[in-house]
């Protein structure tokens, strides 16, 4: 019987064909990739979770997706990947590429702080994956019925 393991570490491997992420548990003790065990993830769900992330951040208005995004909205209602695109980087981290749509009266670089600590923090509670990189595209500003938010230019 196998012994279990004690401090498994979850690290991206690479694509796969349908264009994926693999990520495996690694021995600490020897380095080396447990060949028996493997999680996968699809890109679809590491985009998901960054995409549910985002939408929790003060000022985020909404995402904004491309063609793709537009066609899955028409058939279905909803794009839950919308406004997201990972990159599996050749250290095996990733790095995102994030689209939003913000809303009036905020402070941009206060909105990028708060997308990318919420990303970074809730892909590493659910996955373990280490993001190497956030790129945030803010596509529209749109001001939102009620009190203006108060901003913090800090």
């Amino acid at each position: 019987m196998p012994e279990p393991y004690e401090n498994p570490e979850i690290v991206a491997i690479g694509e796969t064909p349908d264009d994926g992420i693999v990520a495996g548990f690694e021995d600490n003790a020897s380095g080396a990739l447990e060949t028996e065990d493997s999680l996968t993830f699809s890109n679809a769900v590491i985009e998901k979770i960054v995409a549910t992330a985002c939408q929790s951040v003060e000022g985020v208005v909404g995402m904004k997706g491309g063609f793709y995004n537009r066609l899955q909205e028409t058939f279905t209602g909803n794009a839950p990947t919308k406004g997201v695109a990972v990159d599996v980087m050749p250290d095996t981290s990733v790095r995102l590429n994030i689209s939003i749509i913000m809303e009036y009266g905020y402070f941009a670089p206060t909105v990028f702080e708060h997308v990318r600590d919420a990303v970074i923090a809730e892909l590493a509670r659910m996955t373990g994956l280490v993001v190497s990189g956030v790129n945030l595209r803010i596509e529209d500003v749109v001001k939102v019925e009620g009190e203006p938010p108060i901003v913090d230019a800090s």
